[in-house]
């Protein structure tokens, strides 16, 4: 499909069926970061470099460092 063919039938909608058109392609759009992110997240091979900064800092703080709350 186009642009021109996605301009044509939004178009042809009504203006309240085109906002809700355009409210689900937004969706789609924040769902590919969501998507990029958790793979990014699901690495097997894990943050060597992110682990040794907390467990760094962790070090430098009284308190302990909450994964929780990062």
């Amino acid at each position: 499909m186009s642009t021109g063919d996605l301009v044509a039938i939004c178009e042809a909608l009504p203006p309240e069926k085109r906002e809700e058109v355009a409210d689900f392609a937004r969706f789609l759009l924040s769902r590919q970061n969501d998507e990029r992110w958790e793979a990014i997240l699901d690495d097997p091979r894990g943050y060597p470099g992110l682990e040794a900064f907390l467990d760094e800092t962790s070090r430098e703080t009284e308190e302990e460092l909450d994964l929780n709350r990062l």
